[in-house]
């Protein structure tokens, strides 16, 4: 009889595997999930898995993609933050929400900012600039702009869009932004003015204020740009354009319920229908 070193640990896992050929269903169905969002936790795994029918809870989920290498590791980087703030050089609206980002009407709350993006060898870095538009009922990126050079009418682009597509509303929409010059702008200022939208600025030097959209922009970077050194423009504006579609979708986030943005928004829009 040959015996063999083997901690305990594994023997057990190993003969709770031929007990339960559940494991091996979860595990591929796991390592699948990680393929097509390499960026997702033990947690959004677990919500995909629960969206799909399986029954498993959080901790296991966890075991499993810690005893076969599967964490992320998406998110250890920092991120650069770009500044537009170049002083007072039009109107500074005040604070209105107030870091009140929670809200349960679809368009009552939007938010706006820009993001530098680099592609590029590390010894010539380039930049693309990005300005989504937020809508912070479900998070959802209602429109967006790409330039290589963050111009007020490059900010203005995805603003009018958004509000030129809002749906007739009961209540009246507030956009919120940092203090960038792109926002001080009279032409930023009217357009809100004709469509009869407040505006909002977060205080001086203040990017807790506008939280939810540096969150997405540690999002987007962390499963873009961190995992890929894009070499030509080309190559990062269409891969940050499928990532936002991507996000829009088929991303799920916990605090929606296991739902992507657009899908917590139908949904939402059935139930009060």
């Amino acid at each position: 009889m040959e015996v063999t070193k083997l901690p305990k640990s594994v023997y057990y896992y190993h003969l709770h595997d031929e007990e339960n050929p559940g494991e091996k269903a979860t595990l591929e169905e796991i390592k699948r999930i990680k393929e097509e969002n390499p960026a997702y936790g033990y947690r959004r795994v677990t919500l995909e898995l629960q969206n799909q029918g399986f029954d498993v809870n959080h901790k296991r989920v966890q075991r499993i993609m810690q005893e076969e290498n599967l964490q992320s590791t998406a998110y250890g980087k920092k991120t650069r933050k770009y500044n537009s703030n170049k002083g007072t050089v039009g109107t500074i609206a005040p604070n209105r929400l107030n870091r009140r980002f929670m809200t349960d009407r679809p368009y009552q709350k939007l938010t706006a900012d820009v993001t530098e993006l680099r592609w590029g060898d590390q010894s010539m870095e380039h930049r693309v600039y990005l300005e989504p538009m937020m809508d912070l009922f479900s998070g959802e990126i209602l429109s967006f702009n790409l330039s290589l050079h963050p111009t007020v009418e490059f900010a203005l682009k995805p603003l009018q869009e958004a509000l030129d597509n809002l749906p007739d509303l009961p209540y009246r929409t507030t956009v919120h932004t940092d203090q960038g010059f792109q926002y001080q702008n009279q032409q930023w200022v009217r357009e809100l003015k004709k469509h009869r939208v407040f505006q909002s600025m977060s205080r001086k030097a203040t990017c807790l204020d506008n939280a939810a959209m540096e969150s997405f922009f540690h999002l987007l970077k962390s499963e873009t740009v961190h995992l890929y050194r894009y070499q030509t423009c080309e190559e990062l504006v269409s891969s940050i354009k499928r990532w936002i579609h991507y996000y829009n979708y088929s991303r799920i986030k916990q605090k929606l319920g296991g739902k992507s943005p657009v899908q917590y928004r139908i949904l939402t829009a059935e139930k009060v229908a």
